[in-house]
């Protein structure tokens, strides 16, 4: 059991987590336990579809992530949620990859929300950032809940430790529930792309549910944290991991490395760079042509308190137009003090 001394961790949470951590080993006991114990007063409870929508004596857990509705971590979270049984799942998350987007929100845009096929759960796919679908599902408008017990941001590829969290999407969804008033806990794994493969989502599933159900007896218990949300980083190999710890956050961040692009070389050619950062600057330049057309439709002369949308492009095909590309480089890390998010996710906590 590895505990932090002098932190400033609510006891509760520190004794719940130390509950849990004592228990390794048997989670997969344990909640199985859990899910008969529950399954006794929901024994009337449909296990459709259906019935997991409409079933009002389940709390409410709604599930979001900044790497779109389709990612790995997500749905296999999801699934494992619903196989619990205990939970009424819902779903609200990018329609797309939206890493690293950080706490934005689209004003100004329309953003267009689709209804997406998760097996048990109410899911819908956003045309926005992270944030934008923990606003909009927490707001009253798309779901008929008034407001869910717990949100859950996750899981995502990479980790959000030290000074990554503010680019961090899949932080900032947990960060936005916590603004709205509504506990909430973001979950990263520590994924390398030497190392890494697709059945480590399993696991970091597998490693996050006891955490994810004893946060839902603390707000249940009324003893959660208010002034603050759980970030859950999983080490590369969760199925090795060493327990739980509770970290100091750190001042580490990757190098960002601008790279100057040879103009006879297109930035947003598919070849050119990996899947994600080429879409995002195909999206880019549609948002810009957009602008562009509903500039040319609006005239050239803006009305008062109107917005000046700009087109993103040079006046004039005369001027010379330079490209960038922006990629982050992981540079090494001094710290020795073993209580920092990074250096405790590295030595496999």
């Amino acid at each position: 059991m590895t505990t932090m001394k002098n932190n400033m961790f609510p006891p509760g949470l520190v004794n719940n987590l130390q509950d849990v951590l004592s228990k390794k080993g048997a989670n997969k006991n344990e909640q199985k336990q859990q899910k008969d114990d529950d399954s006794t007063e929901t024994s009337t409870s449909s296990s459709s579809t259906a019935g997991n929508e409409n079933d009002s004596s389940k709390p409410v857990v709604l599930v979001t992530n900044g790497e779109g509705v389709d990612s790995l971590g997500l749905v296999y979270l999801v699934q494992a949620l619903v196989g619990l049984g205990l939970y009424n799942v819902n779903v609200c998350a990018p329609h797309s990859d939206k890493s690293a987007s950080g706490h934005s929100l689209t004003v100004r845009e329309t953003i267009t929300v689709t209804q997406a096929e998760i097996e048990g759960a109410t899911a819908y796919e956003v045309t926005g950032t992270t944030v934008d679908c923990v606003s909009l599902a927490l707001s009253g408008a798309l779901f008929s809940w008034t407001k869910p017990l717990l949100v859950i941001s996750g899981i995502n590829r990479g980790s959000s430790c030290g000074h990554h969290m503010f680019h961090s999407g899949v932080i900032a969804g947990a960060r936005e529930a916590l603004i709205s008033g509504v506990p909430s806990l973001s979950i990263s794994l520590n994924w390398k792309r030497e190392e890494s493969q697709e059945s480590d989502f399993k696991d970091a599933v597998a490693v996050s549910l006891p955490l994810i159900n004893a946060a839902l007896r603390d707000i249940e218990k009324g003893v959660f944290p208010k002034s603050c949300f759980l970030s859950i980083e999983i080490p590369t190999s969760p199925k090795a991991n060493k327990g739980f710890k509770l970290t100091k956050q750190s001042m580490w961040r990757s190098t960002p490395c601008w790279q100057a692009v040879p103009a006879n070389r297109n930035p947003s050619a598919p070849h050119f760079m990996g899947n994600q950062q080429s879409l995002g600057l195909q999206l880019a330049q549609l948002g810009r042509d957009a602008s562009a057309a509903g500039a040319a439709r609006r005239g050239t002369t803006p009305r008062k308190n109107e917005e000046v949308e700009s087109v993103g492009a040079a006046k004039s095909d005369n001027k010379a137009k330079k490209y960038f590309r922006l990629e982050f480089l992981d540079k090494e890390r001094e710290a020795t003090d073993d209580e920092l998010d990074f250096k405790a996710l590295g030595n496999g906590f």
